[in-house]
C-alpha cells in the first residue's frame, strides 16, 4: 500500500461528497463538478503552498481528475435512493477520505525532508482542507471547526509517520484502519473537543445595557 492508493481512495470519498453536498444545496450540474474537485483537491493545494511545492503540479494529476469526475457523474446519475443510503454512509467516507488524505499528506512531506511540524501540518491540511472549502462555498459552517473531533485524527496521523512509526506496508495499513475507527467513534459516541460559547454572556451583556 503506497501513498497513491491513499491518493486514489482520499480523491473517491471526497468527490462524491463534494458532489452530494452541492445537490443538498441544489446546485447545477457545473456546482456539483466545481463542488466535487474543490473538496477532492482543495487540501492537496493548500498544502502544496505552505510545504513550497507548486500549485501548478495539480494540473499534472490528469489520472486522478478522471476518477473524480467518474465518481461525481456517477453520483449526479445515481437514483435518489442509492444516494440516501450514501448518506447513511456518509461519515464511514468521510472517515476513509480524512485518514487516506492525512496519511498521503504526511507521506508528501516526509518524502521531501520536512521536519515534524511540517509533516502534521501537511496530513492535517491535506485531510481537512478540502472540506473545509466545500462547506465554504456551500455556506455551511466548516465542520472541521465545530462538529465531533476531525482534525486531531490528521494530527495523530501525521505524527506517527513523521516520527517514523508508520513507514512500512503493513504499518500504513493499520494507521488508515485506525484513523477510520478513531473518526468513526468520534461520531458514534460524539467526542468533542471543548469549547466555550460567548453567546448567552453576550446576551446577557445586551440585556442589562438595555435596562
Amino acid at each position: 500500500m503506497n501513498w497513491e492508493l491513499f491518493s486514489i481512495i482520499g480523491t473517491i470519498a471526497f468527490a462524491v461528497s463534494g458532489a452530494i453536498v452541492a445537490m443538498e444545496e441544489e446546485y447545477d450540474i457545473l456546482g456539483v463538478y466545481v463542488l466535487g474537485l474543490v473538496t477532492a483537491f482543495g487540501g492537496g493545494i493548500i498544502r502544496n503552498m505552505l510545504i513550497g511545492k507548486p500549485i501548478v503540479l495539480l494540473w499534472e494529476q490528469g489520472m486522478y481528475f478522471q476518477i473524480a469526475l467518474f465518481a461525481m457523474t456517477a453520483v449526479f446519475l445515481m437514483p435518489v435512493k442509492y444516494i440516501r443510503m450514501w448518506k447513511t454512509w456518509e461519515a464511514f467516507f468521510d472517515a476513509i477520505g480524512l485518514a487516506a488524505f492525512a496519511i498521503q499528506g504526511a507521506l508528501y512531506a516526509t518524502n521531501m525532508g520536512h521536519p515534524l511540524s511540517a509533516i502534521i501540518v501537511a496530513a492535517v491540511l491535506t485531510g481537512i482542507g478540502g472540506g473545509m472549502v466545500r462547506d465554504v462555498l456551500a455556506g455551511r459552517k466548516p465542520m472541521v471547526l465545530k462538529d465531533e473531533i476531525y482534525a486531531v485524527w490528521g494530527m495523530l496521523a501525521g505524527a506517527l509517520v513523521g516520527l517514523g512509526w508508520s513507514q512500512g506496508t503493513w504499518q500504513l495499513a493499520i494507521l488508515f484502519a485506525l484513523i477510520i475507527i478513531l473518526r468513526m467513534f468520534s461520531v458514534n459516541y460524539k467526542w468533542k473537543l471543548p469549547k466555550r460559547s460567548l453567546r448567552d454572556t453576550l446576551v446577557e451583556s445586551t440585556r442589562r445595557s438595555d435596562s
